[in-house]
């Protein structure tokens, strides 16, 4: 074999160097034009393209997506949107789509899987407007073809370094939309608006000093012309609030503070110091009444969350639901689930709205099942408590709630040390993934954790970038989780049904998804996806993801087929009829 000469050999090298080196160019945009099966001509950038999907985007910056049907292409787009993070702003995950029920649920398969890259574990729920589904997590955006899960867009921005709380882990549990912008927090808890159609950032604004602890996690909720959202960093020791921002401008419009600053009202409910630290974070979506005009936002637990002798008093106006105007922000009432709560107990559950009939009159409701333990169904024109009953059997904290919408409070277990043995734990019965109501069942859906915990306290002071607990919440001694899907009957309070989930060392946060047709979905503890009859609970259908839940399920129609998604560990699923 002839050798290469020694000078030829460093000018070979030093040229394969220089080229693995070089920028990559970008390749020139490809632009098609097709003829549709309806006679039309459409032409544009490809953005994607598949061997029976075309994605373009035409001249006009729009997204137009396409499917090969004979020599053609057909338009195709979403029948039935999940517009926002609930799919509804009353927050009820009740779909009124029947094309899959109970006779042919059996036959639901995975249609597509879009992975998220470096993504750990995805709390989103993906939206889906016109045809375009969003799903996100901390600092990125990603818009997608709904039927196919092909990528259109993809928007990112560098993390956050140094920041204290749930956004550190990478959380964001979704986005919210109006008309060409969608919006969505970021890590640092700023909140963004972007283009719907191509991810351009449009406006920024900061909501809170990430530096005092704050983060973004939620998913806003637009109303008008405003955005709405809260913060995390309740257990980081942040003073809650929750704010409305002009949706062209992000200038803020009104803010709210959830914990009042002495001589404001609700502040002769605080005896202690340091009330800017006092957490009632607003972590999770609130929901709206269109006709009554009214904002209601679920408030988290005071801080230190394991202590309460430097903050004696109710602590307003933190685990409570609040009745906002939501053009001003001005307070229509509130009502507070745990007075001076000091295990964790936030009402960040979903504040579920329904008018039907209750208990022989027509009513506009207000549901939860709380953290504590207690469903609540309230009178929402006014915060009356109409009903208040536990959904857990291990519940020893209070013997009920009065008439004055108060806890009956019991004296709790107290060990040799002084810790306490309380039920249900600091995770409570109910968390922040998604309920349902079911207006034909008369049923309230919802995964309730059986758990209790051994609570001890500490002192300690508020440092930036730390956390703020106050103490520690333990598994108790020889005693295991149990986890349930749960059906309420709304007019009693009285569990109608329930499906036990299998115990696992890791706790699912999964929600549910209520159907006209009468199905429950649900995210079953060992990483089943499954389909339950709405009436009594039996399973229809089960699909095994082999995941830890972390997200809860929502529905549409593309194409007029119904697909119905949800986070399954770091992959959007989405399932249809095979």
């Amino acid at each position: 074999m002839r050798k290469l000469p020694l000078l030829s050999c460093l000018l070979v090298g030093l040229t394969i160097a220089a080229w693995a080196q070089a920028p990559v160019q970008p390749l020139p945009p490809v632009r098609k034009t097709v003829q549709t099966s309806d006679g039309r001509t459409i032409a544009g950038q490809v953005i994607g393209e598949g061997m029976a999907d075309l994605q373009l985007r035409t001249d006009d910056k729009r997204i137009v997506l396409l499917r090969k049907e004979g020599g053609a292409f057909r338009v195709v787009t979403s029948q039935a949107d999940w517009p926002t993070y609930n799919g509804d702003p009353s927050g009820n995950r009740y779909s009124k789509l029947t094309a899959i029920d109970k006779s042919n649920v059996a036959r639901l398969g995975a249609k597509w899987i879009f992975p998220i890259p470096n993504a750990r574990t995805v709390e989103n729920t993906p939206l889906v407007v016109e045809g375009i589904m969003y799903i996100s997590m901390a600092n990125e955006c990603w818009a997608l073809d709904a039927g196919t899960g092909r990528l259109l867009w993809h928007y990112q921005r560098a993390r956050t370094q140094g920041l204290a709380g749930n956004a550190s882990i990478g959380f964001n549990r979704g986005v919210a939309q109006s008309g060409d912008r969608i919006f969505m927090l970021t890590d640092n808890a700023h909140m963004i608006s972007l283009n719907r159609f191509n991810g351009e950032l449009l406006w920024e604004t900061e909501m809170a000093d990430w530096h005092q602890n704050y983060n973004g996690t939620s998913a806003p909720l637009t109303v008008g012309n405003l955005v709405i959202s809260g913060t995390a960093g309740g257990d980081e020791g942040v003073r809650g609030f929750v704010a409305a921002y002009d949706q062209t401008t992000g200038h803020e419009v009104w803010h709210f503070w959830t914990v009042p600053l002495p001589g404001e009202p609700g502040s002769e409910t605080w005896k202690g110091k340091d009330l800017e630290h006092r957490s009632g974070a607003t972590w999770m979506t609130g929901t709206y009444d269109a006709q009554l005009d009214t904002l209601y936002w679920p408030v988290g637990n005071p801080g230190p969350d394991y202590t309460g002798d430097e903050r004696q008093g109710d602590n307003l106006y933190t685990d409570s639901i609040l009745a906002l105007e939501p053009k001003t922000g001005k307070l229509k009432w509130f009502y507070q689930f745990t007075p001076h709560d000091v295990h964790d107990w936030d009402a960040q559950e979903p504040p579920l709205l329904a008018d039907t009939n209750w208990q022989g009159q027509p009513r506009k409701l207000l549901m939860e099942a709380n953290r504590n333990g207690f469903f609540y169904v309230l009178d929402r024109t006014n915060g009356k408590l109409l009903l208040a009953k536990p959904f857990l059997k291990k519940l020893n904290w209070a013997e009920g709630i009065g008439a004055d919408g108060r806890p009956i409070l019991k004296e709790l277990p107290k060990q040799a040390n002084g810790d306490t043995y309380v039920c249900p734990g600091f995770q409570g019965g109910a968390n922040w993934f998604s309920s349902s109501f079911n207006p034909a069942t008369g049923l309230f859906y919802f995964n309730a954790l059986e758990r209790c915990n051994v609570f001890s306290s500490v002192h300690g002071e508020w440092v930036a970038g730390r956390g703020y607990m106050g103490g520690a919440a333990r598994p108790a001694p020889g005693e295991s989780f149990e986890k349930f899907l749960r059906a309420i009957n709304i007019q009693t309070g009285e569990i109608a049904w329930e499906v036990p989930q299998v115990t696992t060392p890791a706790t699912a946060s999964a929600g549910v998804l209520s159907t006209a047709s009468g199905l429950v979905f649900f995210g079953e503890n060992s990483g089943s996806f499954m389909a339950a009859d709405a009436s009594n609970g039996k399973i229809l259908w089960q699909f095994q993801t082999n995941q830890t839940w972390k997200a809860s399920p929502m529905t549409y129609m593309f194409d007029n087929k119904q697909y119905v998604a949800i986070a399954a560990g770091s992959d959007i699923v989405a399932f249809g009829i095979e």
